[in-house]
């Protein structure tokens, strides 16, 4: 082989190894957002579920307030918890905020234990089911969510995407960990 050829030979192949990096950049940074939009797509379905459940919860402490109206140190923690969760923006600050909400809305349904009138009230009744409905629909949406924040996280912690991703502003996503109040007992004091 004579020179001229080695060196057609070794430009030829720099190109095709520049060419597939460049093809790869392309390829990995495409997946790369990809997937965060999938996570944020996912977020977006727990701030749907979230807003449903927050709407619901003015009606629910109304109905109660006219049955337990001496319970309004309660009803207001329930209030507040809500305005709070509402807030909050962050993956963690909003699980934080929610294990509140999900505490005193505990307490309510506690209350209604005490209080048979509230219990067989119609009203109440279909709240209760439709924040039970909600919580099914909000724990298959923090399943996406995490899904798809794991599989970013992943992608971009790999080697060699995370040469990429760092160069492009791509940072790890938060989970969104909301504490498992159903094994919680509330505390409900008269």
């Amino acid at each position: 082989m004579d020179a001229f050829t080695f060196g057609f030979a070794v430009m030829a192949g720099a190109v095709l190894l520049g060419l597939g990096l460049v093809l790869w950049a392309i390829g990995a940074f495409n997946k790369l957002v990809r997937l965060r939009t999938l996570a944020q797509e996912g977020w977006s379905g727990i701030g749907v579920q979230l807003t449903r459940r927050y709407d619901l919860i003015p009606n629910l402490v109304e109905t109660v307030k006219g049955y337990a109206s001496h319970e309004l140190a309660t009803l207001e923690k329930v209030i507040a918890a809500r305005n709070s969760a509402q807030q909050a923006i962050t993956p963690g600050q909003k699980a934080e905020a929610e294990t509140q909400l999900a505490t005193g809305l505990r307490q309510i349904f506690a209350l209604a234990e005490n209080y048979p009138d509230l219990k067989a009230n119609q009203n109440f009744m279909h709240l209760q089911t439709a924040l039970t409905g909600l919580e099914d629909e909000l724990q298959l949406s923090r399943r996406y969510y995490n899904g798809a924040v794991r599989e970013y996280n992943g992608y971009m912690g790999s080697f060699p995407a995370l040469l990429l991703a760092a160069r492009f502003g791509h940072v790890p996503m938060e989970f969104f960990e909301a504490p498992d109040v159903a094994q919680q007992t509330p505390k409900v004091s008269f």
